[in-house]
């Protein structure tokens, strides 16, 4: 019989924990061996003259005693001692010591390091007693000893494959989990850019649609209609493509700040609001990454203005110096909340995420009457 060396701990000792409990198909074949032994016992006792029947009656309990394993392995182990010790007083001791042998598999199957220990110790010990003892006749427990190693082996054959069978199992659990993660990080990926892309041109056409009776922007208006829609499709193209393969967003992202801040002052403009920029978009400063955030949040913030915002001139700052790039967009408070172009709030809580996953600084609330976006992102 054999043992596992185990990694934990200290490597040089041998240690089991408990096996993992029999399967189906191993209950039914330790069953079927029980009842096909018995039943040879019993018909040897009924059609044998001759026959001892106590120690017929003790081989068929020892061989009954096997079945305890489905259920406590101590206990089994325990029983099978005790008919072994039995055994000796009615003299059937190596019907007893095979049973105890091909016992031996599934003790290596089930047990833990002291039953399994005890019992190599037992055996061994029953084992000597039988060779060396006061017999009537020479005795080879060899053969015995072979049955008990085989039978080891075999159970410890069985232990490993059920344990790796449990790993393959929760591995494909765990896989099966990854999956699902994937699906719904896929899933808000794809939400997300249609919020940051689509939703805001939407927000550009639904604003100017409203703006198609006055016969003084209706022309301008329409302009906005169809350049918002063309960029919308164009934008609903660029996700279709990309969730081909995948959320590959932090490795595809594209953002031009200069552009998105210039495409803010033309729809501000047309929406009615005075624009004040200051800052160059353009400083080689700026890194890329930082430039793609900093586009995002324009864009954002624009969809947000368009929405809310009251009338009044909207502010656009770049502040840049060799540590940090600091965006800023303020806008004036509605006296009263707009009705006809609802929120959800979504757009705020990506900015942020977008901003702190950037290791930088987001604040976003009403200051002095006006609202006021400030992103700041590390460049040193």
């Amino acid at each position: 019989m054999a043992s596992i060396p185990s990694t934990r701990d200290d490597p040089g000792i041998l240690r089991l924990g408990r096996g993992q409990a029999l399967s189906t198909l191993e209950r039914i074949f330790v069953l079927v061996v029980i009842v096909v032994v018995v039943a040879v016992d019993l018909l040897g006792l009924i059609f044998s003259p001759g026959v001892d029947v106590i120690a017929s009656v003790l081989s068929i309990a020892t061989t009954s005693v096997l079945a305890l394993y489905l259920w406590s392995p101590l206990a089994a182990t325990s029983a099978l001692g005790l008919m072994l010790a039995l055994s000796f007083v009615t003299g059937n001791e190596l019907q007893a010591l095979l049973a105890a042998a091909v016992a031996a598999g599934i003790v290596m199957r089930l047990g833990w390091n002291s039953l399994i220990l005890s019992y190599i110790g037992g055996f061994v010990i029953a084992s000597a007693i039988i060779a060396y003892g006061d017999l009537s006749g020479p005795v080879n427990v060899g053969i015995y000893l072979i049955v008990a190693t085989v039978a080891g082996a075999i159970g410890f054959a069985l232990r490993m494959a059920s344990a790796r069978g449990q790993r393959l199992e929760q591995q494909l659990v765990e896989q099966a989990q990854q999956e699902r993660e994937a699906v719904l990080a896929e899933r808000r990926w794809i939400a997300g850019e249609l919020h940051d892309s689509i939703a805001h041109h939407l927000t550009v056409v639904a604003m100017h649609v409203q703006m198609l009776d006055d016969a003084r922007v209706g022309r301008d208006s329409q302009e906005a209609i169809r350049v918002a829609a063309r960029k919308a499709m164009a934008d609903l193209r660029f996700v279709i493509e990309l969730a081909d393969d995948g959320p590959r967003a932090s490795a595809l992202q594209t953002g031009d700040l200069a552009a998105a801040i210039d495409e803010a002052r033309n729809e501000f403009e047309s929406a009615g609001h005075p624009v004040l920029t200051r800052g160059d978009p353009q400083d080689e400063r700026i890194p890329r990454a930082a430039e793609i955030v900093f586009a995002r949040i324009m864009r954002e913030s624009a969809t947000n203005i368009l929405k809310h915002a009251g009338p009044g001139e909207v502010g656009i700052r770049l502040d840049v110096d060799d540590e940090s790039a600091t965006l800023t967009i303020d806008s004036p408070l509605p006296a009263t909340p707009r009705r006809d172009l609802p929120s959800s709030g979504t757009g705020l809580n990506r900015m942020a995420e977008r901003v702190l996953g950037a290791s930088g600084e987001f604040h976003a609330g009403a200051v002095d009457g006006r609202w006021r976006v400030s992103a700041r992102l590390s460049i040193a």
